[in-house]
This record gives C-alpha cells, structure tokens and sequence, in this order.
C-alpha cells in the first residue's frame, strides 16, 4: 500500500487554483523533490499533506498510523526555550520512554553539533535550521516533508543533512532551490504546474530536458487548436448558414471551444532581465588592511588583508556564525573594525541583496518598494512603467499594487533582486541570493551574474552557483586559527581540491612522521600503477582549465602591469605586501592548475 494517496485535489486562494483536480502516490522510501515557480503552491501543497490545511475538494488518504512531520520554509524568529525543550517538544506525542527520548536527543544534538542546553532565541538563523532539522528528524517519521531545508545552512551542514537523508529508508518530498542537493537526494522529480502534478521517474539533468519537451509539444497543440478555433470564429459570423439546423452541431462544438479556451491556463512566461551597468569603477574596487573584528571573545577577523579589483567575482564562505555578512559590513563601510582599514575605489556604485529583505518597506505596496514613489521608473536610459517592468520578473498587475505580505519567500526575493536590478552600478553585493528562488529564476539570475562586466561579492551555501558564478572563493582557515581567511583562486570546486590535498599531506604527515624509519618501498616491491580512464567529472574538470589558466594568467599580468607602473614605490609598504603576497598566491594557484592541467591530459591520451 502506498504510504500516502491524493485523488482531485483542488485548492485556491483568491482567482487562481493553486491545485486543479491534481493527483499524488508517494511510495515508502520514495526520495521527491516538489519543483514549481514561486507562488506555484509547493508549500500549500505540503501543508495538504501534512494536514495542516483542507482540501475544497477532492481526497486525501494516509496509511494507517503513518506518521508525517513537515518542517517550515521559515525560520521562526520568536522560538523560545532550548534546544533540548525544543526536540522534546516534538516527541510528546510519540509515547516512548525516558530514555528512547534520551537516546534520540543526544543522536540529533550531535548529528547537527548542537548544545542541548542553549537558547534557541540566541541561535543563529543557520543553527536555529539546524535545531529545527534536529526536531523533525527525531521524531523519525515514516514521511518527512522539507520545505527549504538548505536555507541559512553552511556548506558542511548541507552536506551533512544529505548524509542523513540518505541513510533513512523512511518517506520523504522536499522543496529545494539547491540543485547539487536536489540532483544527490532525490529518486523521483514532482513538477507543480498551473495546478498539475506531473511525476518525473528521473533525475534533475533528465527532467529539464523532458520537461522542456512537454512544454513544447503543450505549445504546439494549444497553436493548433487556436487555428482551428479561429477558423470556427470566422465561419459562425457568416451568419444564416450557421443558423440551419444541419449546422447547430457545429454551433455547439464551438461553444464548447470556447469554454475550453477560457479554462486553458497558459504557460507563465520567462523571467527577463539585465544588470543596469554604471560606468566602470577605478582597477581598485576596494581594499581591506589588517582588520580585526570580534564580538566579545568570538574573534571573527584578525588580520585580514584583502583586495577587490574590477571584474573580480568572490563567492564568500563559511560556517554559520563565521561572519559572513559582517565582512559585507565591514567590507561596505557600515560597519567600522576594531582595528584596520578599508579604502573604497573610485567611481563606486553599489547595489546590495540582503538575504532578511531588511531593505523591503512592508508598508508600501510591491511596485512602490522597487519606484519609492511614482509608478514609473528608468531602465538604462529609458522610462517604463512598473508594472511592465515588474511583469519582465514574472509580477502581475495585481501583485504590483498589492502588499508585500501577501508574497511567498521565493517571489520577494525575486522582488529583491528586481529592486537592486534596476538601479545602475558596478559592484553587485548579494548575500544569499538564492534562498527560496525557484530554479528557473535562479538559472536567470546566474546567467546575468556571469555575463556582467562590474565586480561581484557573493555570499551563498549553493555549491552548483557558486561554481558557475565566482573566479575565486574567500573563505575561513581553519589550519591557522580563529579569525584568519584565505582567498583561494577559481570556483567552489578548486576551493575543495584545496581542502582534500591538505588533509591528504596532515593524514600522509601523521601516518609518517619524519624519523619514524620506515622507508619508501622500492620501485621492484611497488604494484604497477593503476591504467584509468577520465572520469567524467575530470572530463569536465579538463574542458574547464583552459579558461581558468587564462583567468589566472590575466589577473597575474594585471597584478604585474600594476607592480610595474613607474610611481608604484610611492604607495605605502603594506600595501605593497599584500601586492606581492597576492601575486604569490596567484602564481602558487597557476603552477597547481598547469600541473593538474597536464595530469589530466595525461590520462586522456
């Protein structure tokens, strides 16, 4: 029997049906990710299923006992109590004894590195996902439903959380903007469509492409019967003959057309849009010295040196609590270090994406939010109305001048990015752009990011983004202690490349430490090597060097172009250190990315 049964759901909310006769199965260990725009009804769909909301018609049928816990998009911001009371509370009803509680609360607490005794309400919004995770999965239900599960989380807690998911045999149907996730976790793709459920016995890579499939085939009948349609239209006003009784037949069957046109709901057109450029900014973007920075005891920067030039694009990353939004602070000026300096280029303009949509008036209406006032605004050079501009980013008129309130998480992102979109700059600052934004704008939004010519600071947990975005990643070292970040030149991929060969040399330094009197074995006593052909990801990794050679050898020639200048000994001798130690880490980065390039080769022959 299948773990849970939906037959003719149907659902709406104002003039649209968020489910239209939509049919659901969900077998016992099925893995689905639900996709769907913004405001599709993924999560009204959730809260179906989970019972938190009734059906206006249609069926609904769980196995019995079956046990659902659903976790929320959002991050409370009022939790009170610890975390302990927290995981606690979701067990109440699970009647198990004292220490079956007790087994699970530790399992969870140390699954997701959590203190049971600390306040929820001074957690983090990345430690609260967590404690909220942990709830949810100690009541180990045979149907877990994840709304958003990797919003605020870091990097090692994502790929915790997959680990986790992975080894459960029980049920499980999440939303995710995260396709690195999304391509690991799931068995089966779930498509939420105008109201359809459609299922997809494949991966994220293949559901694009039949997907994409069916909307063409779906664009292609609906021409079809448009043309037919027309031709009708034009026969009924001939008039008389129409009339006859040998012809009310047809009469009929176009009625029937024309009902059938009017329930027809449309395919939702594509989200458009391009950063509105300024005039270029000086070379120096800006240009970080020595700066400290903790709150109380918690030392989140000591000493950082860090310089941005034009055209650069730095994904930032960390653990929860590192202080990633902080460095954007501090990096902006909003914020002013303990000790240490920031110097800003020249011609700077600056358009910031925060991921608490702090910047969003909620008394204003959606199209006030991105004009402060007036109903008109000017894209590069010429002025358009909000709502045409705002329907390039998937808004209807109604939702323009209708409240922030009513928006799902994903569609006031997208208001966000709309927002910071239409105002002119060169140097995009966007923390956690992604969260919540369904695929198709995220694949919009990366598009944009790449081709645009200004610089770019980019805080963000998406792996698959931050690969196909960022030339080089900032990042916490957690070798050299509390507070000290390194950049490491190339994408989210290089960064974790880094990362495996040093814990390679400190496991090979461990395993053999120096004095030990082991001795190498001799050529004779070693097994001949291994002959192996590319993976695919080394495939991909070997078409993609070329490109990050010439990135380096670039900004190497720029770096040195600079050095080279005739009244360069002028400037001041610690901003000359951190020339020639960027210089260094340049040159350490392209003699790795040459060696690799050639290893790699080498097993292509």
């Amino acid at each position: 029997m299948a773990e849970l049964e939906l037959k003719g759901a149907s659902i709406s909310f104002g003039a649209g049906a968020l489910l239209d006769e939509a049919d659901l199965v969900i077998e016992a260990g099925e893995r689905v990710g639900l996709l769907g725009r913004n405001g599709a009804g993924k999560t009204t769909l959730m809260r179906v299923l989970s019972g938190a909301l009734e059906l206006d018609s249609g069926e609904l049928k769980l196995r019995p006992g079956l046990v659902v816990t659903r976790l929320e998009q959002d991050v409370r911001s009022d939790a009170t109590g610890t975390v302990e009371a927290l995981i606690r509370s979701s067990l109440t009803d699970a009647e198990l004894e004292e220490w079956e509680i007790e087994k699970r609360l530790e399992r969870e607490c140390d699954r997701f590195q959590l203190d049971p005794g600390e306040d929820v309400s001074e957690l983090s919004a990345g430690m609260k996902r967590r404690a909220l995770l942990a709830s949810a999965l100690a009541h180990d239900p045979d149907l877990l439903i994840l709304d958003e599960p990797t919003n605020h989380l870091e990097l090692e807690a994502i790929q915790k959380l997959e680990e986790v998911l992975l080894s459960r045999r029980a049920s499980l149907l999440f939303v995710t903007h995260d396709r690195a996730f999304l391509r690991k976790v799931s068995t089966r793709i779930l498509d939420l469509d105008r109201g359809k459920l459609k299922s997809y016995d494949c991966n994220y890579g293949t559901y694009l492409k039949r997907k994409a499939a069916d909307l063409a085939d779906e664009e292609k009948r609906n021409a079809e019967f448009d043309k037919h349609l027309a031709k009708e239209e034009v026969w009924i006003r001939k008039g008389i003959l129409a009339r006859r009784t040998r012809n009310m037949g047809r009469v009929r069957a176009l009625k029937d057309l024309r009902e059938e046109r009017t329930a027809r709901r449309d395919q939702v057109g594509q989200a458009r849009a391009k950063v509105q450029e300024n005039e270029r900014s000086g070379h120096l973007v800006l240009r970080a010295l020595g700066l400290d920075f903790a709150y109380g005891e918690n030392i989140l920067f000591k000493g950082l040196d860090f310089e941005l030039v034009r055209g650069s694009r730095v994904g930032i990353v960390g653990p929860n609590g590192a202080g990633k939004s902080t460095l954007l602070s501090l990096l902006l000026a909003e914020l002013k270090p303990d000790s240490g300096s920031v110097r800003h280029g020249t011609k700077l303009e600056v358009a910031r994406f925060d991921q608490l949509h702090a910047s969003l008036d909620p008394n204003r209406t959606v199209g006030e939010n991105v004009t402060g006032a007036g109903d008109s605004l000017t894209i590069n050079g010429a002025e358009r109305h909000v709502i045409s501009y705002l329907a390039d980013f998937l808004f209807t008129p109604d939702q323009v001048r209708g409240e922030i309130t009513k928006l799902s998480g994903g569609e006031r992102n997208r208001l966000q990015l709309a927002r910071i979109l239409a105002r002119p700059c060169n140097l995009l600052v966007l923390d956690e752009p992604t969260n919540d934004l369904d695929l198709e704008t995220l694949d919009l939004l990366e598009e944009l990011l790449s081709s645009y010519k200004g610089t770019l600071l980019l805080v963000s947990h998406d792996r698959e983004f931050l690969e196909n975005v960022v030339t080089s990643i900032l990042a916490p070292d957690e070798d050299a202690g509390s507070g000290v970040w390194r950049e490491y030149m190339g994408g989210y991929m290089d960064w974790q490349r880094v990362l495996m060969r040093r814990a390679e040399e400190r496991a090979s330094a461990q395993a053999n430490p120096r004095g030990s009197g082991k001795q190498k074995p001799s050529q004779s006593q070693q097994s001949p090597p291994e002959v192996r052909k590319l993976t695919f990801t080394e495939s991909h990794e070997l078409e993609a060097l070329p490109d990050a050679v010439e990135s380096l050898e670039s900004r190497r020639n720029a770096l040195l172009e600079l050095t080279a200048a005739a009244d360069y000994y002028k400037r001041p001798q610690s901003e000359q250190g951190v020339d020639r130690d960027k210089l260094k880490e340049l040159e350490r980065e392209l003699e790795h990315k040459m060696e690799r390039w050639e290893e790699l080769e080498g097993l292509s022959d």
